[in-house]
C-alpha cells in the first residue's frame, strides 16, 4: 500500500501514454491551499522561505483568512451573544468558521510532508495551532449558545456468547486493521 506522500505525488506525475489522473476534489483543494499558504509567505515584508516558516505564520495566516469569513461570530457584548438563531441583524464580524479552518490545517498538515517536509518540523502539527483552533471552536460555540461535545467513541460489541462472559470463547471485535 502506497503512502499519502506517494499517492499525493502520483497523482501529479503521469507518463506521456497514460492519460492523466484527474486529482480528487480533496487533492485539488489540499494543492490550492498549499499555493494560498505559498502565495501568503511571499506576500510578506520581508518574504519567508517555507523553510523558515513557524507556527507563528500560520497563527497569522489563520487570523488573515478571518477578513474573507462567512460565519457571524457574536461578540460577548452584542444582544444576540448566546442566541443560535438571532432575530435580526447585528454589526458583529464575520469570521471563518471553526470547521474550516480545522480542515485546512488537517490539508495544509498534509501537503507540507508531501513537498518534503518533515514530521517533526511541520508548522501545521504544532500545538499553538490545536490550541488555537480550539479557542476557535469554543468562541465560536459560546457566541452561538451551542456547546461543543465531542463524540464519543463507540465501544465494540460483541455478537458472540449473548451477553454473558465466556471465557472458553473467542469474541472478535468489529473492527479489523488489515
Amino acid at each position: 500500500m502506497s503512502s499519502p506522500r506517494e499517492r499525493g505525488k502520483s497523482l501529479m506525475e503521469s507518463s506521456g501514454s497514460e492519460p492523466p489522473v484527474t486529482p480528487s476534489r480533496y487533492e485539488s483543494q489540499k494543492r490550492r491551499d498549499w499555493n494560498t499558504f505559498g502565495q501568503y509567505l511571499k506576500n510578506q515584508r520581508p518574504p519567508v522561505p517555507m523553510s523558515h516558516c513557524s507556527c507563528n505564520h500560520v497563527l497569522d495566516f489563520l487570523r488573515y483568512l478571518d477578513q474573507f469569513g462567512k460565519t457571524k461570530v457574536h461578540v460577548p457584548g452584542c444582544m444576540f451573544y448566546g442566541q443560535p438563531e438571532p432575530p435580526a441583524p447585528c454589526t458583529c464580524p464575520l469570521r471563518q468558521a471553526w470547521g474550516s479552518l480545522d480542515a485546512l490545517i488537517g490539508r495544509l498538515r498534509a501537503a507540507y510532508e508531501e513537498n518534503g517536509g518533515s514530521p517533526e518540523t511541520n508548522p501545521f502539527a504544532s500545538g499553538a495551532i490545536r490550541v488555537y483552533l480550539r479557542e476557535v471552536r469554543e468562541c465560536q460555540a459560546k457566541a452561538r449558545g451551542i456547546p461543543y461535545k465531542k463524540k464519543k467513541k463507540k465501544k465494540p460489541t460483541t455478537e458472540m456468547g449473548g451477553g454473558r462472559d465466556d471465557s472458553s470463547s473467542s469474541s472478535s471485535s468489529s473492527f479489523s486493521f488489515s
